[in-house]
């Protein structure tokens, strides 16, 4: 038998100033949701199965930018996107603008499992769930409070906020973000154009080879607060934020276009395959080469078992654990 492997993320590009008690928050949630899924792989669940399952527990807790505590559109509404990979024939699945499904990824499931296409968004994507019978909720389950102030927040600064989290409490607008670029000039750590300090991408994502061999990526989120509706990112992209084969499977999280430019995922596979790379050494390389001046990070297993990850930022919530007993949950280096 093969040995199993998992790995987690949520979010690559983690301000160096960030509150303690947000990294332990953060910490305790990855924590929790790897577990869950080392316990079904020592059961003998399927890769496929578990990353659905990973997925679904980090959509439910709002510690994290997908399914409940997502990013606002300039709408003041809740636009999620997903997708999953089964490394056994390269199925897949992806949704897009899901404004009322409680765990988009398991509507990516259902694509991929129930339908004759592999990407739905929008109207089709929600008419799909209900035809499947997925719980559904009002959009305003998806919404804090929390998110809501810095929705204001963004459009009074007139731009797109990354960081829906920054302290609303004694400070205006226009001094939060003063403060944020002068705190950027300090550490250089740009994303998207914006100080590090307001950027916070917060995607989530699974990675899991099982006992069996197979591999299955899957990777969501509620994308930029104050972006366009209708603005799709890297995570239902197939090859860019998601992918899976037999030589590995891969989750994206970062700037969005740099990681869609680069088809990030899919490159890891690919200089494994044609460059004969091992896994770390294959995540190192497109990291470094392919994001040009992107900043983004990933996780990835291989189909032997052994994890990696990488990241060119400041950090990248993430979580891993193997067969042989190593766990690990970090945020920086």
């Amino acid at each position: 038998m093969a040995r199993w492997a998992i790995a987690i993320h949520g979010g690559a590009g983690v301000d160096p100033n960030l509150p303690e008690h947000r990294q332990e928050e953060a910490k305790r949630v990855l924590a929790r949701c790897l577990q869950v899924g080392v316990d079904l792989l020592r059961s003998g669940a399927a890769a496929l199965d578990v990353v659905e399952a990973v997925v679904r527990e980090l959509e439910t807790d709002p510690c994290f930018n997908s399914g409940r505590g997502s990013a606002l559109t300039r709408a003041g509404t809740v636009e999620m996107e997903a997708s999953i990979m089964d490394g056994r024939g390269r199925r897949c699945g992806a949704v897009s603008g899901v404004s009322t499904v409680k765990n988009p990824v398991s509507l990516a499931r259902r694509v991929m499992d129930k339908s004759p296409h592999s990407y739905l968004a929008f109207d089709g994507a929600e008419d799909f769930a209900r035809e499947q019978g997925l719980e559904v909720v009002d959009n305003s389950y998806f919404i804090t409070e929390e998110n809501i102030g810095m929705l204001k927040l963004a459009k009074e600064a007139n731009t797109i906020l990354f960081d829906y989290r920054i302290p609303l409490a004694g400070a205006d607008t226009c001094s939060a973000l003063a403060a944020a670029s002068e705190k950027n000039n300090s550490n250089g750590m740009v994303m998207n154009g914006l100080p590090i300090s307001i950027y916070a991408p917060e995607t989530v994502g699974c990675a899991v080879v099982d006992s069996n061999g197979f591999t299955a990526a899957a990777t969501s989120t509620g994308g930029l607060m104050n972006k366009m509706t209708g603005r799709i990112g890297d995570s239902p992209l197939i090859g860019a934020g998601t992918y899976a084969c037999g030589h590995c499977a891969v989750s994206c999280t970062g700037e969005g276009e740099a990681i869609i430019r680069s088809t990030l995922a899919r490159d890891v596979a690919a200089v494994m395959e044609y460059k004969g790379l091992p896994l770390q050494e294959a995540v190192d390389f497109c990291v470094k080469e392919r994001l040009d001046e992107g900043f983004a990070g990933l996780i990835a297993v291989s189909g032997t078992g052994e994890v990696a990850y990488g990241f060119n930022c400041t950090g990248m919530f993430r979580g891993c654990a193997t067969q042989d007993g190593f766990m690990e949950v970090g945020i920086w280096e």
